[in-house]
Formats: structure tokens, sequence, C-alpha cells
């Protein structure tokens, strides 16, 4: 009974020790060291696919309550687009990659220079930051798209009145929206940006749709199913997309063609969202695209085998790309802050929400609402797309996005 009782003391003080210095050991990574610039929802969904593979991530980012910093392994607070910022961020990773646009390429070139491994590559980040390099480089690559004039200013645009109607866009710092004003008539020139920027000719559109295409350092490319696009009337951002897209074989395959063509373009190594005008006579137009994970691909974190977050980190870290089969159709709804609304957010209809079959809320971490303000988006799927329109009817108005501070209701 003694050796017993003996035996049984030194198995615990055994196991004392060696969960006591197992608890103290450093967390182990299998994967270098990765950047993340931008701390915002984008960077939060790519690290909640990162910890399933125990990702070692830190993250930079202006706003100190970003969303992604409770997440990440390192958060630092600084300028995306200060050199010095930037340089000093990407020196202690090994890897660097993005989640908006609108970042310092000057350093991440000297990085790239000095062997760092920077995706996407600051090339493709330095053509697609400005609109009017980005247009010129479809046209030199003989990728389709609408046609359009470069502008130096309001004045210079206005001389082109023979081109409406048109969009005037934005060269550089256009996003979500902003930096697009339509030029219907001559009288509308008024409304054009005094900067530099490029007209392009209204297409008459059937459809917007989009493509979220991979390509990995070994130029293994895989997309995922075309969807289609429903924007907001006013604000000119995605109110809500289905997938895939109610569209012909031939029109699909154009769309997938088109996105393939334009990741080898780039030669992007990472995830590419493209954005295409499926005009009335059936061809497909590229009008956008964006160096990274894409609002037309959140629904993919409930509905394909693979997401667009776990791609963009197969891809960067040279991995092979994971099948983008969806298992049934889906929806996606971006939720916004109500108008008349800002201050601390609160989630209306929520309950009800959660009582939907087929529904799946993600919501960003923001904790203050404002009009019209990205807050989160909602996945519906359904083997049926008949039920999935209805579904979605009633997402649409089942939930909204409020402030216990009413600005409508003090005036």
């Amino acid at each position: 009974m003694r050796i017993r009782h003996r035996l049984s003391f030194f198995v615990r003080l055994i196991s004392f020790f060696y969960c006591t210095f197992a608890a103290n050991k450093p967390h182990t990574f299998l994967t270098p060291t990765i950047g993340i610039l931008g701390g915002g929802q984008l960077g939060l969904m790519l690290l909640q696919a990162a910890i399933d593979w125990n990702l070692r991530v830190h993250v930079l980012d202006p706003d100190a309550d970003a969303p992604c910093r409770t997440l990440c392994t390192q958060f630092t607070t600084g300028s995306l687009t200060d050199y010095d910022t930037v340089y000093q961020f990407g020196q202690s990773v090994d890897v660097l990659t993005i989640e908006i646009e609108r970042v310092n390429v000057d350093a991440l070139e000297a990085l790239e220079r000095e062997g760092k491994r920077v995706y996407p590559q600051p090339s493709v980040i330095r053509t697609i930051q400005d609109k009017r390099l980005q247009k010129q480089f479809y046209r030199e690559h003989n990728l389709p798209t609408a046609d359009f004039i470069l502008t130096d200013d309001r004045a210079d645009a206005a001389r082109h009145g023979d081109f409406l109607p048109a969009f005037h866009k934005l060269g550089r710092d256009g996003y979500d929206g902003r930096g697009v004003q339509r030029i219907a008539t001559t009288a509308d020139f008024d409304k054009a940006f005094d900067a530099p920027g490029l007209l392009e000719k209204a297409v008459d559109f059937e459809k917007e749709l989009a493509v979220i295409v991979a390509r990995n350092a070994r130029g293994e490319v895989q997309t995922f199913p075309t969807v289609e696009m429903v924007f907001h009337p006013e604000l000119n951002l995605v109110e809500y997309l289905f997938a895939p897209a109610e569209i012909t074989a031939a029109v699909d395959q154009q769309a997938q063609a088109i996105a393939r063509q334009t990741a080898d373009a780039f030669g992007i190594v990472g995830i590419l969202a493209v954005e295409m005008f499926l005009d009335k006579q059936g061809q497909v137009l590229i009008n956008e695209v964006a160096p990274r994970p894409h609002n037309s691909g959140h629904h993919t974190i409930q509905a394909n085998v693979t997401s667009q977050f776990e791609q963009h980190w197969r891809a960067i870290l040279n991995y092979p790309l994971g099948d983008t089969t969806f298992y049934q159709p889906a929806a996606m709804l971006n939720l916004l802050g109500e108008a008349g609304h800002t201050g601390p957010a609160e989630y209306e209809g929520l309950e009800n929400l959660l009582a939907m079959p087929g529904v799946f809320p993600f919501f960003y971490g923001k904790a203050i609402t404002k009009p019209f303000r990205k807050m989160g988006h909602v996945t519906v799927m359904d083997a049926d797309m008949n039920a999935l329109r209805q579904k979605v009817d009633r997402v649409k108005t089942g939930i909204r996005v409020i402030s216990a501070t009413d600005e409508s209701a003090e005036k």
C-alpha cells in the first residue's frame, strides 16, 4: 500500500513539473512570421483562418482599436502610408501581405529588394492603387474593359462631352464607392474631380459579376465560382450578392477565363478579386480589381470547401491551392450602420436572425456604428434558389445596426 501511495505521489509530482514547464514553454509555430498591413474586417477574417493553422501573424494599423487587435500574435499601431513605419514593421516579419491597397509601396519595394517576401508584389499594388494605371494595364494586356479617357483635372474632363454618358473616377484613393461620379450630361461636369482621373464609358450592363482568383508562387491558379453582385443605389458598394451567379455556361466561362488571364497578366501571388460587367450583348468586361480578399468572397467562409481567406494563406505561403467547390447556393448581405445612428453599436433583431436555419451573421468587432459603415455581413444558404431569395428578403428587413444615440431623434 505504501509503495502504491509513493508511486502515486511521484506520478503527481512529475505531472506537476511537466505541466508547469509546458505552460511556460514558448508557443511553437511551424511557419514564418507573417505581417498584415491593415487591421480591419478583412484582417480579422484572415486571422480567423490563420488560427486553424496556428500561424504567427503581426498586424499594423493606425487605429489602436482595430478589429484585429485582440486576435493577432502582435499588434502595432502606426500609419500604413508612412515609409519608415511600414519599412520597420516589414523588417520584423518574414512574409508581408495587405488587407487594404492604401499602403506605402516605396517601403514595400525596398523590403522586396532586400529579400523580404511581399505578396501581393509591390509592382502589382502600385498598378492597382492608381485606376489610371490599372485601366492602361488592361488595354496593354488585351483584357476586355470599357473604353476610357485619361483626364488631368475637372476642366480637362469637361472637354470630352461627346464621350458621355460616363463615370469620372479619381485616379487614386477612391474606395467603397467614394471617388466615382456619374456624368450623364455636360451639365454634370461640375461634379467631376479636380484631380487626375479618368472618364470611363458607361456600360449598359445586365449584371455585375465577380470572380475571386488565387495564384501561388509556383503559378498554380484556382478560381471561385462566379458571383452576381447587387450594388446599393446611392452608396455604390455591394449591398448583397448571390453565389453562384445565375448566368449561362458561356458567360460563366468568359468570366472565369478573364479572371485567370488577369491574375496571370499581373503575375500576382495571393488573392485577386476581379469585378466585371456583363453587358447587354453578352460580353464580359473588367470593371476593377482588388489584390486582396474581397467583399464578394465573404460567403466562402461557410459556403465553400476552402474560404477565400484560407486560400490567401495557401497562395502567399506557396502551398497547394484549396478546393473552391460550393456546398450549396449562398447569398451575402452587408450589414451597414443605419442612417441617423452614430455611437455604440447595437444589433436590433439579432435573436430572430439566429433562429433562422442556414443564416450565419459575422460581426466585425467595430464598437462604434456610423451611417452606412460596414459593421458585419450575413451569409445565407439554401439548396433552393427561391427559398434562398426569400430568406435574403427576411434578413434584409430583420436586422439593423443602430445605436442608443439616435441623431434623428435629437434634432
